[in-house]
């Protein structure tokens, strides 16, 4: 039987995910799983990369684009508190440079990718709509991880708040991302990127529901 590489990485994402969950939700493991969260991140960016239908050297400027830009957005914001209000990282996501993981601009490809790519797929020539659309869903998704971040030592908050402009920032980046997706021309079609999509929101939520 041929299994494709597009059918096993689904596999292996839904897999990991349930590995991480049940590690999550157990005492004896969960101090063991979150120092595991960096390389879930790596795994979870190589799958994407690995399943994208065609390299062009746009589509690793684009890659490289997300990451680098997600990460100096972070810096900025941690030394100035200007864009998603006073918050500092803790250890889970690993080494920091410049107060900030350097693992956070692998997130932001992970999160942009499959929210944009999904909404590609679905919405195949309504590039304002899905512009509007990914940007409305990534503060979605950032409202999920928020209080999980926060459990497990992600990041924290100034006065253990999260103040509303963290959601008018993050919708105010995701929007200038989601625009950067959609008009520069690079080959996107990725068939993983729904089912990652699916997957970690399903995570989260279930985290949310079970953990906190």
């Amino acid at each position: 039987m041929d299994i494709s590489k597009a059918y096993l990485s689904k596999i292996f994402i839904v897999l990991f995910h349930i590995i991480g969950f049940i590690g999550f939700i157990l005492n004896d493991t969960r101090e063991f799983f979150i120092t595991l969260v960096p390389f879930h991140l790596l795994l979870m960016a190589g799958i994407l990369l690995a399943n994208f239908s065609k390299y062009t050297y746009k589509t690793i400027y684009a890659v490289a684009i997300i990451c680098i830009s997600g990460y100096l957005i972070e810096v900025i914001g941690v030394h100035t508190g200007k864009i998603f209000g006073q918050y500092y990282y803790g250890n889970t996501l690993g080494l920091k440079v410049f107060s900030v993981p350097l693992i956070i601009g692998v997130n932001w490809f992970i999160v942009v990718f499959m929210v944009a790519g999904t909404l590609r797929s679905l919405l195949k020539t309504q590039k304002v709509l899905r512009t509007i659309l990914g940007a409305i869903a990534l503060v979605i998704i950032d409202y999920l991880i928020e209080p999980v971040a926060i459990r497990f030592d992600y990041w924290s908050w100034q006065n253990n708040t999260i103040p509303m402009q963290n959601y008018i920032g993050w919708f105010a980046v995701s929007l200038a991302m989601m625009i950067f997706y959609n008009y520069y021309d690079f080959k996107k079609r990725n068939p993983v990127v729904k089912t990652l999509l699916i997957t970690q929101t399903l995570f989260f939520v279930a985290l949310n529901i079970t953990a906190l």
